[in-house]
């Protein structure tokens, strides 16, 4: 019996985070960590997902979710259920359908990195339950579709640049209802990622922001402001590593100072203790995406300063997650 099995990275935002919601582009990378699926025709609807818990669950006869199931349990499967939403109804209804999910590279001691998990399940759950329904889709197709299916989930939130990192892959350059556009790494310039807290939910953040504009309007189209005019240089500042890294510490300062006014939780005591790190040993930290517990970003000069740097960073108890950045889209 055939199957069709997919795979998509996850990513960092590298730069323009918040900003890219109003328009801006955002600078990201697809990271070799990565979600796989197989769709396997069967005689029922089936599903599989021991990384959050799910072993065996049976669906019904059109692929929902059980009605008995718990409010936990159904939460932690928001995704899953809008991804088969979405290709249903391209395809007339195909299946039945096994599918199994693993997304455990994603975790380190019990929490999610950060690394864009729901977007990665997202457009490889889609690559592979549309391949699986006859449905053959280009990359923008396949963009459009999981991005439509990741927004439906998280309600409307979210700009869909993790979405495109993990279909496209690479580095990115990505700006909303734009297709993105791939970027070269300088070879001077290195990142590494650490772990900053126990992980925190994107949409909680971006609501806190929100809330902040309605109740301050003025104040958060002014943060907002200086967000968008520094997140439009990176393209050109990428040429320059120096520049580039005093781009990414002015980046960061604007986000504390949003992030003081609206009270949202994006920079944290341990952002600031590891940026001062960072800045002893010649380098620049940042948060990545919304910051929060996830993993932030620590820049330098490649060779010896970043050496130094992650010297630095161990040294301050931080954990580096070895990553290696510009890695491939959702691949069948």
């Amino acid at each position: 019996m055939a199957s069709f099995s997919s795979s998509a990275p996850g990513k960092l935002f590298l730069l323009g985070e918040y900003a890219v919601l109003h328009g801006a582009p955002a600078l990201l990378a697809a990271v070799d960590r990565r979600v796989t699926v197989t769709v396997i025709p069967a005689g029922s609807w089936r599903l599989h997902a021991p990384s959050v818990g799910i072993q065996h669950l049976d669906l019904d006869e059109e692929g929902r979710l059980p009605a008995t199931l718990d409010a936990h349990t159904r939460s932690t499967l928001r995704l899953f259920d809008a991804v088969r939403v979405a290709v249903r109804a391209c395809t007339a209804g195909s299946g039945p359908f096994e599918i199994s999910m693993d997304s455990s590279s994603f975790v380190r001691d019990g929490h999610k990195l950060g690394l864009g998990s729901s977007a990665a399940v997202a457009s490889a759950l889609t690559a592979a339950l549309a391949e699986a329904s006859g449905l053959h889709l280009d990359r923008q197709a396949l963009f459009t579709l999981a991005h439509s299916a990741h927004r439906a989930a998280q309600h409307g939130t979210g700009s869909g640049g993790d979405v495109a990192a993990s279909v496209y892959g690479g580095l990115l350059s990505y700006t909303v209802e734009t297709p993105p556009v791939q970027m070269q790494w300088p070879s001077d310039l290195s990142l590494v990622a650490v772990i900053t807290g126990a992980g925190s939910a994107t949409t909680d953040l971006v609501g806190r922001v929100n809330d902040f504009a309605v109740q301050n309007p003025a104040q958060h189209d002014q943060d907002l402001a200086r967000l968008i005019r520094l997140a439009h240089s990176a393209h050109s500042a990428l040429a320059d590593r120096d520049g580039f890294l005093r781009l990414v510490d002015d980046y960061f300062t604007a986000l504390a100072l949003l992030d003081a006014h609206a009270q949202a939780g994006i920079v944290t005591e341990r952002h600031l203790e590891l940026r001062a790190v960072a800045e002893r040993a010649g380098g620049v930290f940042k948060t990545s995406g919304a910051g929060g517990g996830d993993v932030g970003l620590a820049f330098s000069a490649s060779g010896a300063p970043a050496e130094r740097l992650e010297s630095a960073l161990a040294d301050a108890g931080a954990s580096v997650v070895p990553l290696e950045f510009g890695a491939l889209g959702a691949r069948l």
